[in-house]
This record gives structure tokens, C-alpha cells and sequence, in this order.
């Protein structure tokens, strides 16, 4: 099987690869187009590659449609299953808009960037005055009720598979649970539910590479969002067990592994 990786550090675990960089692409079409999968693309690879060659490639491709920005997921959700999202609202930043927000959430409630990870870009709104700050530097307001919790749930899903599941606990006086912005990891008492959620969006929306944001109120949970690229703490032997995941979607059989247990890599310059 001719497997070809864009993104050298997330197919560790898989073996017999080879790696050509994203910005390489257009040198190397026709080995590209004799390749079986092309794997972890970047977005701007995806419609060329999906599209202009037909190409297998994974993620899926609503993985990286849904993922690339909060507002497409969030849309996406509404329509699966708007029990299971938040009290959301997606506006422009007009003076209409702003005062509807305010009316409708009062203070404080939580802004977010659209395109963000690691708990960048998500402010607290305390005030008019943070309001008008937040939208005099984002062109989209993408406002959410904040929840009465101090923690929330990562669950970490690659083909159907649950690789993870854990607690992100807040910091004293905080509101992001990231790890990245000092969330504390704790993997006790996972609610049932929340990995019956993630399960369902993965599932019905073909979302097959994602760590899934999930908050509990009252035994009800609620989606935040999911990472297609998601980070690996709280993940043991991460790089063998998404590999594992991998091989079985794209059907790479255990006999290809490298016998000595270390995934073989090609590179291209």
C-alpha cells in the first residue's frame, strides 16, 4: 500500500510512510496521484488533493470542513442535535447585534474567536465596554452562554474509537479548562453520556480524527466544539494507539509493521 503523510509527527505510528511537505505538493503530483491514502493534509491541500485528483485522504474531509472554524461545527451541531449545544449565538457586529447579545445574555457570558485552539482567543465579557473591545478586533461575534461548571470533558475519538477521556479542571478564578492555559487532567468518573455524545457527532457527521470539547450540567451534556487536531496529553502511548486507529480505517494490515516495532519513515526534502 502507498501511503503518503503531510504531517510527519501525527503518523508516527504507522509504518511504511512516506513524508513529502505540504509546500512540496505540486513537485510530486504523480506520485500523489498513485498513492492510496494521502494523510493529515493541511486545509489548504484538501479541496486540490480531494477534488482536483480525487484523492483518499484523512482525515475526512468533514473533519476539516466542520473543523476549520467554530461557527460551520457549531451550525452543524444545531442542526444534529441543538439539545446538546449551548445557548449560541453567531452575529455580525453591528450595534443591533450587540445590544440583541447583551439582551439576550446578559453579563457576564463567554466570546470566542472563531478560529482558535488552546483556549486563545475565548474572553470572558463582563461589560459593555469588553464587548466593544472583543468585536473591535474579531469581524464575527460568536457569543456563548457560560455554564455553571469548573470543568470540562476531553474525549479524544479517531474511527469510531475512544482513544481518551478526561476531566480538564479549571484554575482557581478561571474559566478555561485547557490544559495549555493551566487545566488540571484528571480521568475519574467519566460520564456515560458525554462519550455517548461525542460518539453520535462522530458518527453522524463522519467526523473520524477529533478531540471532542464536552461540558456536563446537571448529567446533561453539552458540545463546545471539537479539535481535528488535537493535543496528546492525557493520551498514553499516544502515537501506537491513534496509529493503531489509522491503520484499520485505511486497512494497513499488522504483517506491514516494521518487525523491530519502530514505523519506518521516507522523507522528502
Amino acid at each position: 500500500m502507498k501511503l503518503i503523510t503531510f504531517d510527519v509527527f501525527r503518523t508516527l505510528g504507522i509504518p511504511g510512510v512516506r513524508y513529502i511537505k505540504p509546500e512540496r505538493m505540486y513537485d510530486h503530483l504523480e506520485e500523489i496521484r498513485q498513492a492510496d491514502w494521502l494523510l493529515f493534509p493541511e486545509y489548504w491541500q484538501v479541496n486540490a488533493l480531494a477534488y482536483g485528483l480525487g484523492a483518499r485522504i484523512f482525515p475526512s474531509l468533514a473533519s476539516y470542513h466542520l473543523g476549520h472554524d467554530k461557527v460551520q461545527q457549531t451550525r452543524a451541531f444545531l442542526a444534529l442535535c441543538p439539545e446538546h449545544v449551548p445557548p449560541t449565538e453567531i452575529r455580525g457586529t453591528s450595534r443591533a447585534a450587540l445590544d440583541h447579545i447583551e439582551a439576550r445574555f446578559g453579563y457576564p457570558f463567554i466570546a470566542k474567536r472563531i478560529k482558535s485552539a488552546m483556549g486563545e482567543g475565548v474572553r470572558l465579557i463582563a461589560s459593555r465596554q469588553d464587548l466593544d473591545d472583543h468585536v473591535a478586533e474579531e469581524p464575527v461575534l460568536y457569543a456563548q452562554a457560560r455554564l455553571p461548571i469548573d470543568r470540562d470533558l476531553r474525549i479524544v475519538l479517531v474511527v469510531g474509537e475512544v482513544i481518551a477521556a478526561y476531566w480538564r479542571i479549571t484554575p482557581l478564578e478561571g474559566y478555561r479548562a485547557n490544559v495549555s492555559q493551566g487545566g488540571r487532567i484528571d480521568h475519574a468518573a467519566i460520564p456515560e453520556a458525554a462519550i455517548g455524545l461525542a460518539r453520535r457527532l462522530a458518527r453522524e457527521l463522519d467526523i473520524d480524527h477529533a478531540g471532542f470539547d464536552i461540558a456536563m450540567v446537571d448529567g446533561h451534556p453539552y458540545v463546545f466544539e471539537f479539535n481535528r487536531l488535537f493535543g496528546n496529553q492525557g493520551i498514553a502511548n499516544s502515537s501506537r494507539r491513534i496509529g493503531d486507529a489509522i491503520r484499520r480505517v485505511i486497512g494497513l494490515d499488522d504483517d506491514d509493521r516494521d518487525p523491530d516495532g519502530e514505523p519506518p519513515l521516507q522523507l522528502t526534502a
